[in-house]
C-alpha cells in the first residue's frame, strides 16, 4: 500500500551560513528518526534534507496517517497481592489498573503466570498506533530541540508577552502530509499551513502556496525563485564558476575552497556568478594576503593561472540575476578595492623595518604568564635549534636554524599579521627575503609552522625541519611542564597537531634523531625558568606516552593492525623513521607458519623471566659446557651461530632480514620447551637456562616485541 509523503518546513530569519548544513541535515535527521521510532514510516521511507538561508526542511517519503496498534503486556503485582481468597480483585489491584488506564472489566482478563509466591498478575492489552498529527508533534519538538545551534537566539512572539528559543526567528511552519494541512501541528508559536516565501526579490509569488508535499523542491524553483536542496545549490555553484572561468579564458581556474563553497551556498538561494575585477598594481602584494581577504571578508573566487598565481580577475557568487549585472559587478569591484588597498599599504609599511629590528618587541608580548614572553619563548626554541643541528654535527645548519628561530616569530608584530593572523610565517618569509636573508633562511621561517594540519606539507629544507622541531618541541614541552594539558575535545594550545607534525618531520623526512634526546632537550632549554624538583621535571614521561599514543593513532589510521602496532612501539624505538620499516617486517614476520608458534613462543619466555627477575644474575652468559639437554644444547649452538647474522642485519637496518633469522630458531625453541625444565633444583643449572632465555629473548625482541602477536 502507498502513502502519502510528508513535507515539514520552518521560515526563519537567515540563519548562520557556517552552520547551515549541519542545521540542514540534524533537522530531517531528528524528524525522520523520530517518526519511525513511532511507527510512523513505511520499511522504505527515505528523508530527503533542505537547507536555504531562509529555511529548513525535510520531505519523508511514505509516511502513514496513523501508526499500527501495538499488543502490550504489563506485569501489575503477585496474585496473593491483587486477589484475595475468593478470588476477587483488591483494592490494590483495582488502583493499579486505574493506573494504566483500564477498569475492574479488565480483572476477568488478568493473566496469571508463575506458581506459588512467584505467581503474578499480568494485564495484555493493545496500544493504540500515534496519529500522524501527533506524532509529527512529538518529531517536530524533539527536532527543534536537538539542533546543533551554535548560538541561540531569544525572542518574542507576536503577543508581546511569550518569548521562545530558537538558531533565529521564526515565521512561518508548513506541515503536509500529501496535500492534507496538518493543521493541529505547531512549533515555536507557529501553526502549521500550505503556504512559504520564496526569493526576497525575485519571486514570481508571495506567498507560494504549495500543491503538496512532492511539489515543494520544484514550486520554490519555478515561484519562489529558490533552489531549497543545499547540495543541489553547491552543485550549480560550481558548474557556474568552472563556466565563467571558461569565459574568461586563459586556463584560469577559481581556488579550490570547500568551506568557502558551503558558505556561499549557506548564503544565497538563488546563485549568479559574475565576474569581476581590481587594478594590476596590487598584484604586487604577495598573492596569499589577496586571496585571504577575498576570501575572508568578501567570500569572492579568486581565479588562478595555469601557473597557480593569482589574476587581477575574481568571480562574485550573487544571490540575484538582473537582466543588467554592471551595477553588481561595479558594486563588488568597489568594495573590494579598499580592502586590496589596506593590504598593500600594510605590506609597504612593514618593509620599512626589518625583521631583526622587530626582535627587541617581542620581549613585550606576553606568551604565558608561566613561560614568560615571546621573547623568552624565542631563546628557548633556539637553544633547541641549535642543539639539534649540533647533535647532526652539522654547525652551519645549527647557525642557519638559530638564525631562523631568532626571527620566525618577528612577524607578528607586523601590521599585516596584525589584520590577518592567519598569515604569520607566511609574511615572515617575504620580509625576510625583503631583507636579503639566504633563502633557506626565510624559507623556514615561512615554514616553521608545518605541518598546520593533516595533510600538510613538511618544511621545504633542512634548516626549515630543525626550526619546525624546535617550535613544536619547545611547546610541548612548556605546555606539559606546566600541566596544561588537552582534554577531551579542548586543546587550546594544539597540541595533538604539535605532536603530529613532530611524528611527521621525524619519520617521513629521516631523521637519525632520537625521540628521547630530543624531548630531554626540550625540557633542559626551561631549567634556567622552571626550578628542579618541581613537577615540571616529571613530565617528561608523560609527554613521551603522548607522542607515543599519537604516533600508534596515527599507524593504525594508515591500516596497520593494531597488534602489529602495538608489538613495535612495545620497544619504544626511539628513531621515528625506522618505525615503518619495523612495521612492514612485522607484518611479513607474521605471514610465515612459524610466527604463531615463536610468538607464543616469546611470550613464554617474557613470562619466565618476568616471574623470576629476582633470581636472574645481571651479566650472567650462557656456558656450553654448563648446560646439559641436547636441546638446550642445540638452542644455544643455533643462537650462538646466528647472533652475528643479526647484529649484521640491525646494523644495516634490514629488519625483515632479522626476523626471517628468527623464524629458523623455531624448531630449537619447540625442542627447548618440550625437553627442557628451566627452573631446574640445580642453582648452577637454573641460572644457565635463565640466561639462555635472556638471549632467546633478545633474538626475538630487537625489531619488535613479537609477543604482542600471541
Amino acid at each position: 500500500m502507498t502513502h502519502p509523503n510528508l513535507l515539514v518546513e520552518l521560515f526563519v530569519e537567515e540563519l548562520p551560513p557556517k552552520a547551515l548544513r549541519k542545521l540542514g541535515d540534524a533537522f530531517a535527521g531528528v524528524l525522520f528518526e523520530q517518526l519511525k521510532a513511532q511507527g510512523l514510516t513505511a520499511a522504505d521511507s527515505r528523508p530527503t534534507a533542505y537547507a536555504s538561508p531562509r529555511r529548513l526542511a525535510a520531505h519523508i517519503t511514505e509516511v502513514l496517517p496513523r501508526a499500527a496498534d501495538k499488543a502490550a503486556s504489563v506485569k501489575l503485582m503477585p496474585a496473593s497481592v491483587g486477589l484475595d481468597a475468593a478470588g476477587n480483585a483488591t483494592p490494590a489491584l483495582l488502583k493499579k489498573l486505574a493506573a494504566v488506564g483500564a477498569d475492574a472489566a479488565a480483572v476477568a482478563t488478568l493473566r496469571r503466570e508463575g506458581e506459588g509466591k512467584a505467581e503474578a498478575l499480568f494485564h495484555d492489552h493493545t496500544v493504540p498506533g500515534a496519529t500522524l498529527a501527533d506524532g509529527l508533534q512529538k518529531a517536530l519538538d524533539e527536532a527543534i530541540a536537538k539542533l546543533p545551534i551554535p548560538k541561540v537566539m531569544n525572542y518574542q512572539l507576536a503577543d508581546g508577552w511569550t518569548s521562545v528559543n530558537f538558531v533565529r526567528p521564526a515565521h512561518n511552519l508548513v506541515a503536509l502530509h500529501g496535500r492534507e494541512v496538518l493543521l493541529s501541528v505547531g512549533a515555536l508559536g507557529l501553526t502549521a499551513n500550505n503556504h512559504t516565501h520564496g526569493h526576497r526579490f525575485e519571486a514570481l509569488a508571495d506567498p507560494v502556496v504549495l500543491n503538496d508535499a512532492d511539489s515543494y523542491a520544484q514550486q520554490l524553483r519555478d515561484e519562489g525563485a529558490v533552489i531549497a536542496s543545499f547540495a543541489e545549490r553547491r552543485a550549480e555553484i560550481e558548474r557556474q564558476l568552472q563556466a565563467a572561468a571558461a569565459r574568461v579564458g586563459g586556463g584560469v581556474q577559481p581556488i579550490r575552497d570547500e568551506a568557502l563553497l558551503d558558505e556561499v551556498t549557506a548564503l544565497v538561494e538563488r546563485p549568479n556568478v559574475l565576474v569581476c575585477q581590481f587594478e594590476k598594481e596590487f598584484l604586487d602584494v604577495p598573492q596569499e594576503c589577496l586571496i585571504l581577504t577575498m576570501k575572508a571578508n568578501q567570500k569572492y573566487f579568486p581565479l588562478l593561472d595555469a601557473q597557480g598565481r593569482l589574476t587581477h580577475q575574481f568571480l562574485v557568487v550573487s544571490n540575484i540575476s538582473p537582466d543588467d549585472p554592471s551595477a553588481v559587478v561595479g558594486g563588488n569591484e568597489r568594495v573590494v578595492r579598499p580592502r586590496l588597498a589596506d593590504a598593500k599599504f600594510f605590506f609597504d609599511q612593514d618593509r620599512k623595518k626589518t625583521l631583526a629590528d622587530r626582535v627587541p618587541g617581542l620581549a613585550k608580548v606576553v606568551y604565558h604568564n608561566k613561560l614568560g614572553t615571546q621573547g623568552d619563548r624565542i631563546e628557548r626554541v633556539r637553544a633547541i635549534a641549535r642543539a639539534i643541528g649540533t647533535q647532526l654535527d652539522n654547525d652551519a645548519l645549527a647557525s642557519a636554524a638559530d638564525l631562523a628561530c631568532q626571527l620566525a616569530k618577528a612577524d607578528l608584530l607586523t601590521d599585516m599579521v596584525g589584520e590577518f593572523p592567519e598569515l604569520q610565517g607566511v609574511m615572515g618569509g617575504y620580509y625576510a627575503r625583503h631583507d636579503g636573508l639566504p633563502v633557506e633562511v626565510a624559507e623556514a621561517i615561512e615554514d616553521h609552522y608545518k605541518p598546520r594540519f593533516a595533510g600538510d606539507t613538511l618544511p621545504r629544507n633542512d634548516v626549515g625541519a630543525v626550526a619546525a622541531l624546535a617550535d613544536k618541541l619547545e611547546t610541548l614541552a612548556g605546555m606539559f611542564g606546566i600541566g596544561n594539558l588537552p582534554t577531551g575535545d579542548k586543546d587550546p594550545f594544539a597540541l595533538r597537531r604539535h605532536a603530529l607534525g613532530v611524528i611527521r618531520i621525524l619519520s617521513e623526512q629521516r631523521s637519525p634523531l632520537a625521540l628521547d634526546w630530543l624531548l630531554a632537550t626540550a625540557f633542559a632549554a626551561f631549567e634556567s625558568r622552571i626550578p628542579a624538583g618541581t613537577a615540571f621535571t616529571d613530565a617528561g614521561a608523560a609527554l613521551a606516552d603522548f607522542i607515543d599514543d599519537r604516533l600508534a593513532g596515527s599507524l593504525r589510521e594508515q591500516g596497520y593492525r593494531a597488534q602489529e602496532v602495538d608489538a613495535v612501539l612495545a620497544l619504544r624505538p626511539q628513531r621515528l623513521a625506522e618505525v615503518q620499516q619495523r612495521l612492514d617486517a612485522v607484518r611479513a614476520f607474521a605471514a610465515l607458519p612459524e610466527a604463531a608458534a615463536l610468538a607464543e613462543a616469546n611470550k613464554r619466555v617474557t613470562n619466565i623471566l618476568k616471574k623470576n627477575a629476582a633470581e636472574i644474575q645481571a651479566g650472567t652468559q650462557p656456558t656450553r659446557s654448563l648446560l646439559q639437554a641436547p636441546a638446550e644444547i642445540a638452542l644455544f649452538d643455533a643462537m650462538t651461530a646466528l647472533r652475528p647474522q643479526v647484529e649484521q642485519r640491525l646494523a644495516a637496518g634490514d629488519y625483515n632480514g632479522q626476523l626471517k633469522l628468527v623464524a629458523t630458531l623455531h624448531q630449537a625453541v619447540d625442542a627447548f620447551f618440550k625437553d627442557v625444565m628451566v627452573m631446574a633444583d640445580d642453582a648452577v643449572l637454573r641460572q644457565q637456562r635463565l640466561a639462555l632465555l635472556t638471549g632467546l629473548q633478545w633474538h626475538m625482541s630487537q625489531v619488535a616485541d613479537l609477543s604482542r602477536l600471541a
